[in-house]
């Protein structure tokens, strides 16, 4: 049996860009598209042309890369919104919609109906451009599923070839949205994309679950970058993906670390020190414990390979640490120490550490190492 597929749609050049205080220069912007575009990332959601004309200019210096990836550009349900996508080299439009009661009632104040009424009139204008429509289904974790499956009848009958179901408020959890999606599946033929945010540091969790369910994509940032707490992250999405379901994206991570600092320093967003797959802890090890383990078999202490992500493991000295660590440690500066130097130095460690809220580098450990020989000879 072929192992199942997801297609990647990265939306870090439009939703990561929608993160409070991010604004790419056009060159930030071309560096990042070739970046997901060198790993394999084939579709690129790149910008709203209804911003104006700096921004679709931006979407045409995307689509003059002559990249492998798709380009999808995003759209409100809007004549003149849609009308502003033409000529952008772009493949897709993802024309968003408000899919529950209270974005219907509340934002636009019209029933349901007139939604099922006006959806094809607006399919028809975007697949009259020449472009592949997708229906960016707005606050659909909170829309009643009946009406969602209703929406993606009328939106396949019109020509649609896509369904985005959007965590709008990050609301959901996996049981939910496997149910939820799956219903969805069941009902329509449309492609479906799952595009979660992590308010409550589920939007990975529902991710996979969706994908489980029969969704066909997944929408993500680099580093999770996106509104508020961010989307379902690029890299977890597709390691969680490929070694916890054997489901394929034919991405690959293993220069994704470069890809990841450039969106970093691009956004103005820092990567937390304990980030999933790129953090600078992600593969970094302390305990003694831990460390002993891996030095006797790296798969007692690693869920993946490190190299899949272009990573690899990295032991640190602190409070925790033992005296086979200190000689691994020292050992790659060069010094080769003996089992009893290793255990008095574990002492002035643990007092580094403790003072200054860090693991020593490599200066610090020369300097300890002194420091311990120079009492010893005392």
């Amino acid at each position: 049996m072929k192992q199942p597929f997801v297609t990647i749609n990265d939306t870090t050049l439009r939703d990561g860009e929608q993160s409070a205080g991010v604004a790419f220069s056009l060159d930030e912007k071309l560096h990042i598209a070739r970046q997901l575009d060198a790993i394999g990332v084939p579709e690129l959601e790149v910008g709203i042309p209804a911003m104006g004309a700096e921004e679709r200019e931006s979407i045409r210096a995307v689509a003059d890369l002559d990249l492998d990836a798709r380009l999808m550009v995003w759209s409100r349900m809007h004549a003149a919104d849609i009308d502003a996508c033409a000529n952008l080299g772009a493949n897709l439009i993802d024309i968003s919609v408000p899919a529950s009661d209270q974005h219907l009632a509340h934002k636009l104040r019209r029933p349901r109906q007139w939604l099922l009424d006006e959806l094809p009139r607006y399919v028809a204008m975007g697949l009259d451009l020449g472009l592949d429509v997708g229906i960016g289904c707005e606050d659909a974790s909170r829309a009643d599923p009946d009406f969602l499956a209703r929406l993606a009848e009328t939106a396949e009958r019109a020509g649609a070839r896509r369904l985005r179901f959007a965590d709008t408020l990050g609301v959901l959890e996996p049981f939910g949205t496997f149910e939820r999606i799956a219903h969805l599946r069941a009902r329509t033929g449309l492609e479906i994309e799952m595009h979660a945010h992590d308010d409550l540091g589920l939007a990975t969790a529902n991710t996979l679950a969706a994908c489980k369910a029969g969704a066909t994509h997944a929408n993500t940032t680099v580093n999770g970058l996106g509104e508020r707490a961010g989307n379902a992250p690029l890299e977890e999405v597709v390691v969680g993906l490929e070694k916890l379901h054997d489901i394929r994206t034919d991405i690959d991570l293993k220069g994704f670390l470069a890809l990841s600092s450039s969106v970093a320093h691009a956004s103005g967003r820092d990567v937390p020190w304990q980030k999933s797959v790129v953090g600078p802890g992600a593969f970094t090890h302390e305990a003694g414990i831990h460390i002993d383990g891996l030095l006797k078999h790296p798969d007692n202490y690693q869920g993946f390979d490190p190299v899949d992500v272009g990573r690899s493991h990295r032991i640190v000295l602190g409070k925790h640490s033992g005296p086979r660590a200190v000689q691994v440690v020292y050992a790659g500066l060069g010094i080769s120490l003996g089992d009893a130097e290793a255990s008095a130095l574990l002492g002035h460690i643990r007092l580094f550490v403790a003072a200054h809220k860090h693991s020593p580098d490599a200066a610090d450990l020369h300097a300890l190492l002194a420091s311990a020989r120079s009492h010893r000879h005392v």
